[in-house]
């Protein structure tokens, strides 16, 4: 879980830098009609963040398998309206509540790393993959749509 708690430091120190060297027109033009702008996957990166927060702390005391509940993620986004809002509070929207979702992770007893969620269609992981996965995630848009580092 270290190196998942460093490479969330490492973004929340390191993406607010990322955004500060874009132009407005960077951060806010979309590269298609119904793709997200910059801002409005930094608001998604928000939105995961609140949703995994929840999920952090529920799977820790729910027995015996946690469900692991979808959410619309272009509505959450569109509803929100991320475009129009300052980048600047986006950015500290992140920063914060992936903070906060650290402080969670960091305090994860090792026992508790073992305990399951139910994805839906059968699917069971146990909450380390959970943590593991909302960096993955979070990677994928920071370097395919923010940065455009094309990593897959």
């Amino acid at each position: 879980m270290q190196q998942v708690i460093e490479a969330i430091n490492y973004w929340i120190k390191n993406l607010p830098e990322e955004y500060n060297a874009m132009s407005e027109e960077e951060t806010s033009s979309r590269p298609l009609p119904n793709k997200w702008s910059r801002k409005e996957t930094l608001g998604h990166l928000c939105d995961s963040a609140i949703n995994n927060i929840e999920r952090f702390v529920k799977i820790q005391y729910e027995i015996p398998i946690y469900v692991v509940q979808p959410y619309n993620q272009d509505q959450w986004v569109t509803i929100q309206n991320y475009q129009d809002r300052s980048l600047d509070d986006i950015v500290y929207l992140f920063e914060i509540l992936n903070k906060q979702l650290v402080n969670i992770v960091k305090n994860v007893p090792d026992e508790r790393l073992s305990n399951l969620c139910d994805l839906g269609d059968n699917q069971h992981k146990t909450f380390e993959w959970l943590i593991q996965d909302y960096l993955r995630h979070m990677e994928h848009h920071i370097n395919n749509q923010i940065l455009n580092r094309n990593i897959k």
